[in-house]
């Protein structure tokens, strides 16, 4: 795999990784410093404004609705995000999840 598409996986991979954590909680939302948190528990070590980058990638293929509260930006999924997240629909940018 060349540099360019493993990054791209990667950052595939962490949108998907983020979007199955949203769909998991009650309300359907988290906060930059726990999705930080998430994504290095799946083996992406990354900062929390590489996150921030993945959260608004989700928010302009609609799987999420970012709010900021002071210095925090939360993430909420949405019908689309849900739709991928259980293979209703496909999102570009997304990693498509496994069928098992």
């Amino acid at each position: 795999m060349n540099r360019p598409d493993f990054s791209a996986f990667v950052e595939e991979d962490a949108c998907l990784v983020i979007l199955k954590e949203l769909a998991g909680q009650p309300n359907g939302s988290l906060n930059d410093a726990i999705l930080v948190e998430v994504v290095k528990a799946f083996g992406h070590n990354r900062t929390r404004d590489w996150v921030r980058a993945r959260m608004r990638r989700l928010s302009e293929v609609g799987a999420v609705r970012l709010t900021e509260a002071g210095t925090v930006m939360i993430a909420t999924i949405t019908s689309a995000g849900e739709d991928h997240v259980h293979s209703r629909l496909v999102l570009d940018g997304v990693k498509r999840p496994s069928r098992s």
